[in-house]
C-alpha cells in the first residue's frame, strides 16, 4: 500500500540494451515494445525478452486515492484488498449457497453502520443486536469460503511476486510466472475484473483499520508524513492519506466500494504490461478472448482542482515519543514538465550517495545530521507535487540546526551554478543506474505501465536520458531560486512529547 514506483534513475529497460548508448537504447526500445488497444479501450504493452522462460505482468488501474470522493477515503486501498478474495468461481465452496448469505451480510452490516453513525444517539441495544446478527452470518459464511484460493493456484503454477499496491495515483496488481502459465493469468485476472466477489468485506475492513494503527497511528514517521502532506496541500486531494482516515475506514460501505470498482476498474481505465518470453500476437489473441467482452465505462471528468499558489511558509509540529525528525516540501510541477527533469538532477546533487552535498557537508562535515535526503515527486505524480527533504539531526544537534544547514545548501544551488564536473557525475550516475538495472522483466513491466498510465505515453521512459542530458547549470540555478524558497515550503517537525507535569524527556521543567 502506498508504494510509489521507483524513480527513473533506477528504470529497468532490457538487458539487450546494456551495451548501447542512450539514443540507440531509445530506438531499440521503441522498436521492440508492441502496443495494442482492445475495442473496449484496454491498453496492452508487450515486450519480448527470451533470456528465460518467464513472463511478468502488471495490471495498472488509474484508480488511486485522488479519485475518491468526500467521505470514502481509503476505498481504493480497501478495494485492492478485496480483489484477492475471489470471484463467483474462485474462493467459494458453493456460490449458489454463498450468494444469498452475502446479501444478508451486506444488509446487516449496512444497518449496523447506520445505527453506529448516529454516534451518541445510537441505540446500544440495537447496536448489540445488529452486531450479533452480523457475527452469526459471518460465521455461517466462513464455512463456504475457500481461503486464498487464487494465491494457492498461482503458487502451484510457480508464481513469484504476486502482490498489489495502491497509492495516490494508481492501483496495481503484479505477478511473474513461467511463460507457459500466461493463459492461466489471463483467465484469473479477467475473472477478477468481470466477476469479483467482495466477500469477507467487514472483517477485511477491520484488517485495514489495524494496518492503519500499525503503519500510521503508532509510528512516528507515518504520523509525521501524514501531517506534513495534509498541511502542504490546502485544496488538492493529495492532502488525504491513501489508507484513509480511521473515521472513514470504520464506515466504508460495501455499496460505495462496489461503485468505485465499477467506475474505475473499467477496461478503458486499465493498462496491462506483459514482458518476457512471449509472442505478442498470441498475447493479443488471448487478451481479446478473455478481456475483450468487458464493457467500457463512461469515466468521470478529470480532476479540475489545482492547488492554489502558497502565500507563505507553513509549519507543523507533531508530538511523539520518538527522536526528532524534520520533513520539508516545496511545491513544483510534475512530469513531463521540464522542471521535473531539473529536480531529478537537483535530487542527485543534494543526496545521491556519499559524494552528495548533503552527505559531505551535513553528515560528514558539520556532523549535524544522522541522515538527510532529498526526493522528487511526493506524494504522487499525476498532478503538481513536492520536492522534499527529510532529515534526522545527530544528537546533541537540533532540528533547527539541521534546517539551517539544509537551507544553506539549497541557497548555494540558487546562487551558484553547478560545476560541469559535478553535473556530469550526476548524469553518469543516472545513466549507470539505468543500465545496471536492465535485467528484470518485472521492472520493465512496472515502468512501461506506469508511464503509460501517468503521462499517456510509455515513450517518456525511452527518451528520459536524452532529455535529462540537456539540463544545464543555469537552468538548475534558476529553478532552485524559483521554487525552493521560504514562502513555497511546508515544514513538519517531530518533537518529543513532553512528559507528564510539563517536564521534557530528561526531567527538566519547561523554560
Amino acid at each position: 500500500m502506498g508504494i510509489r514506483p521507483i524513480r527513473l534513475v533506477g528504470v529497468i529497460v532490457s538487458i539487450a540494451l546494456s551495451l548501447a548508448p542512450p539514443l540507440a537504447a531509445q530506438a531499440m526500445l521503441e522498436g521492440r515494445v508492441r502496443e495494442h488497444t482492445l475495442d473496449n479501450g484496454m491498453k496492452w504493452l508487450m515486450l519480448e525478452r527470451h533470456q528465460s522462460p518467464t513472463v511478468s505482468m502488471y495490471l495498472r488501474f488509474k484508480a488511486g486515492a485522488v479519485d475518491e470522493w468526500t467521505g470514502v477515503g481509503g476505498t481504493a486501498h480497501l478495494l485492492e484488498h478485496m480483489l484477492f478474495k475471489g470471484t463467483h468461481t474462485l474462493g467459494t465452496k458453493d456460490w449458489a449457497r454463498e450468494k444469498p448469505l452475502l446479501e444478508q451480510i451486506g444488509t446487516a452490516g449496512e444497518a449496523l453502520d447506520r445505527e453506529r453513525l448516529k454516534r451518541e444517539r445510537a441505540d446500544p441495544k440495537k447496536v448489540e443486536a445488529l452486531a450479533k446478527e452480523l457475527k452469526t452470518l459471518q460465521e455461517k459464511h466462513h464455512e463456504l469460503v475457500l481461503k486464498d484460493e487464487i494465491d494457492e493456484i498461482y503458487s502451484k503454477a510457480g508464481a513469484v511476486g504476486f502482490n498489489a499496491f495502491t497509492n495516490k495515483d494508481h492501483t496495481t496488481y503484479v505477478i511473474s510466472l513461467p511463460a507457459n502459465r500466461l493463459e492461466l493469468w489471463m483467465r484469473i485476472e479477467a475473472d477478477r475484473m468481470t466477476n469479483p466477489v467482495l466477500r469477507e468485506y467487514y472483517s477485511e475492513r477491520d484488517v485495514v483499520m489495524e494496518e492503519r494503527r500499525r503503519s500510521y497511528d503508532s509510528r512516528p514517521g507515518g504520523t509525521l508524513y501524514e501531517q506534513f502532506v495534509g498541511a502542504a496541500f490546502l485544496a488538492h486531494p493529495y492532502n488525504v492519506p491513501t489508507i484513509g482516515w480511521m473515521s472513514e475506514i470504520e464506515f466504508l460501505s460495501l455499496e460505495n466500494t462496489e461503485k468505485f470498482r465499477r467506475i474505475f476498474y473499467a477496461p478503458n481505465n486499465t493498462i496491462a504490461a506483459v514482458v518476457g518470453d512471449i509472442d505478442p500476437a498470441q498475447v493479443i489473441a488471448m487478451a481479446q478472448r478473455y478481456f475483450g467482452a468487458l464493457p467500457p465505462q463512461e469515466l468521470p471528468r478529470p480532476l479540475s482542482i489545482v492547488e492554489p499558489e502558497q502565500k507563505g511558509e507553513k509549519r507543523v509540529q507533531v508530538e511523539f515519543d520518538a527522536s526528532p525528525q524534520v520533513l520539508i516540501g516545496y511545491h513544483k510541477p510534475t512530469c513531463p514538465s521540464r522542471e521535473d527533469y531539473v529536480f531529478d538532477i537537483v535530487q542527485g546533487i543534494l543526496s545521491s550517495g556519499r559524494t552528495s552535498r548533503f552527505y559531505k557537508n551535513l553528515v560528514e562535515g558539520k556532523q549535524i545530521a544522522q541522515a538527510v535526503s532529498a526526493g522528487n515527486g511526493d506524494p504522487g505524480a499525476r498532478y503538481a507535487n513536492l520536492f522534499t527533504v527529510s532529515g534526522t539531526p545527530r544528537h546533541p544537534h537540533t532540528v533547527a540546526e539541521l534546517e539551517a544547514g539544509i537551507y544553506a545548501e539549497i541557497d548555494k544551488l540558487a546562487k551558484e551554478p553547478v560545476g560541469a564536473k559535478e553535473l556530469q557525475k550526476i548524469l553518469n550516475k543516472t545513466e549507470g543506474d539505468l543500465l545496471r538495472g536492465m535485467d528484470s522483466n518485472e521492472g520493465l513491466a512496472s515502468q512501461l505501465s506506469y508511464f503509460e498510465a501517468l503521462v499517456g505515453n510509455w515513450r517518456y521512459l525511452a527518451k528520459y536520458l536524452e532529455v535529462i542530458k540537456t539540463v544545464r547549470p543555469e537552468e538548475i540555478r534558476a529553478n532552485v531560486a524559483k521554487y525552493l524558497v521560504p514562502k513555497n515550503r511546508t515544514v513538519a517537525e517531530l518533537v518529543r512529547k513532553p512528559a507528564p507535569g510539563g517536564k521534557d524527556a530528561e526531567g527538566k521543567g519547561e523554560k
